[in-house]
């Protein structure tokens, strides 16, 4: 975060009246006996003394906001990875000085609202925050066609970062003309799946994707749907079972993996759509946190998050490479660090009133909140 300084030098100010008497009057009392050029050498080295303190006193504010930790890096002593697949990311931003020689990929699969917000910031400016003391010329060496997954080189750290799409973390897909998505829910995407072993380090978060108009499959049958409303005349089970039962195939298979990366889940993250959703004119134009017990967890987000406790929060005991991020809570104080309006630039040129501009309640600013989930990230890491 940038600092301003601004340095004030004392002056008289407009409007004060002084007149002669009154002048001479206090230079006779402040010293009666002093020759003229002995009392204005005084007044030069008061005014230099004054303005050399303020100097040394800017200094050391500049110097102890600004003060950066000894460049600590990740090192990858094999060869990058160049997958067939997709992916995603969550930068961490200091590392303990063991990892320096330590093979490592920083990597995070998950859904879209995180890798878009990730990347709507120049990776440069990401990694450089904290991690790097100097910015570094990075080098892409992957996307998919979609640019949704991506993989960055970082040749003088040789350090690689990757990012995985994966909405629903199982195999999805869309068949037809129509727009439901059938999720195979005893299948995990094989877009990650099959790059898991490649990994140290691994972050995964699910959530709001899982509210679409979704077809369960399940041992080769169709058991059931959300969102559907009776086309297909099937069960409606919710959105609440299909996450649960990817997130119990993902726990699943991070433990049952021979490959041991420590493995972090992050919880949901809450939007903040007031009066209406995302789609039907709902807002977000707070510009301070929300005081605890100020507001409540939308019953969307509580239900998603219970969820997530319920299959991981025991998981973690006596697991020696699994750790839940629980950012839920922190996330849902700051309706503040939403762009709002602003997902593109001038949002309102052409002379577009606000009504008709969709806001942006649910993705985060950078810098913003989840930097903030870095720094939970990093201690749990450190912590391990």
């Amino acid at each position: 975060m940038e600092q301003q300084l601004t340095l004030v030098l004392l002056a008289t100010p407009k409007g004060a009246n002084f007149d002669e008497q009154t002048l001479h009057e206090a230079s006779s009392s402040s010293s009666s006996s002093a020759p003229s050029s002995t009392s204005s050498f005084a007044r030069t080295f008061l005014k230099f003394s004054v303005y050399f303190s303020l100097v040394a006193l800017a200094y050391y504010f500049i110097i102890s906001s600004f003060t950066v930790p000894p460049p600590i890096f990740i090192a990858l002593d094999s060869s990058p990875v160049s997958p067939s697949g997709n992916g995603t990311i969550l930068v961490p931003q200091a590392l303990p000085a063991n990892w320096f020689r330590r093979q490592s990929v920083i990597f995070s699969l998950g859904i879209g609202y995180l890798i878009r917000r990730v990347l709507s910031t120049p990776i440069t400016h990401v990694l450089t925050f904290r991690i790097f003391r100097t910015v570094e010329e990075v080098v892409e060496i992957y996307h998919d066609k979609e640019f949704r997954s991506k993989i960055w080189r970082f040749p003088s750290h040789n350090f690689t970062l990757s990012v995985i799409w994966s909405p629903f973390l199982v195999k999805s897909e869309t068949l037809g003309t129509s727009s439901d998505i059938h999720l195979y829910l005893d299948q995990l995407d094989h877009k990650w799946t099959h790059q898991y072993s490649n990994f140290d380090y691994v972050v995964i978060s699910g959530g709001k994707w899982f509210l679409k108009a979704t077809i369960f499959h399940e041992s080769n049958t169709v058991t059931g749907s959300h969102y559907c409303h009776g086309r297909y005349n099937l069960t409606e089970l919710g959105y609440d079972y299909s996450y649960r039962k990817t997130l119990k195939l993902v726990r699943n298979f991070v433990r049952d993996s021979t490959h041991k990366p420590l493995v972090l889940f992050r919880t949901t993250t809450p939007d903040h759509f007031e009066t209406a959703e995302w789609n039907a004119g709902g807002y977000c134009n707070r510009t301070m946190p929300f005081k605890e017990a100020e507001a409540k967890l939308k019953t969307v987000d509580a239900v998603m998050r219970d969820v997530e406790l319920d299959v991981f929060q025991n998981f973690g005991e006596g697991s020696t490479n699994f750790r839940l991020l629980d950012t839920t809570g922190m996330s849902f104080l700051r309706p503040d660090g939403h762009p709002g309006p602003y997902r593109h630039p001038h949002p309102f040129a052409g002379g577009k009133v606000k009504s008709s501009v969709q806001n942006d309640c649910l993705h985060w600013c950078l810098p913003g909140p989840i930097d903030s989930w870095n720094d939970v990230m990093v201690e749990t890491i450190l912590n391990r």
